[in-house]
């Protein structure tokens, strides 16, 4: 279990949670309101192995993400999560991937900073020999309209998350 330090506080006006991880781990995060756009004509690609450790970052990834390389590499690709996003999308990704299929989707990713950024994700199961021995992850610039839709969708989903609806 990679085990995560707690985030350190911005200087801008943010929120802070406990963030409490799949794999049992937890830290402090803070987030802000800022958005970091996606930079033009660029691919974010990070690679994982099963468990969904970082064993590969781009320049791209990382520029964005405010991490070092040495950060990202070992570190859970949960570093990223965002507490807007809710836990059925990620589950979904996981659904997807296991099944040894594609996954498509749109993410909201949380910086080192606090700041945040959007993704279109393509996620694939990396294959060899016939085995699945990790998963890749490129991200795209997303369409604004798209998310601006999704905005209310994930809202509803995590609401419904925090009431317990459908546990």
């Amino acid at each position: 279990m990679h085990v995560l330090p707690d985030m350190t506080p911005p200087a801008e006006p943010h929120r802070s949670a406990k963030a409490i991880y799949q794999d049992g781990t937890s830290r402090v995060i803070h987030w802000s309101e800022r958005e970091v756009p996606f930079p033009d004509g660029r691919l974010i690609v990070s690679r994982t192995d099963l468990d969904g450790i970082i064993t590969h970052a781009n320049a791209a990834f990382v520029e964005i993400s405010g991490y070092s390389r040495e950060e990202l590499i070992g570190a859970p690709h949960h570093i990223l999560r965002h507490p807007d996003m809710p836990k059925v999308a990620f589950k979904d990704l996981w659904d997807t991937l296991k099944q040894g299929r594609k996954w498509h989707g749109y993410v909201k990713n949380l910086r080192k900073d606090g700041a945040h950024y959007w993704v279109y994700a393509t996620a694939l199961p990396n294959v060899r020999n016939g085995e699945v021995v990790g998963y890749t992850s490129v991200r795209r610039k997303p369409s604004r309209k798209r998310i601006e839709e999704l905005v209310p969708l994930y809202r509803k989903w995590l609401e419904e998350e925090i009431a317990g609806v459908g546990a």
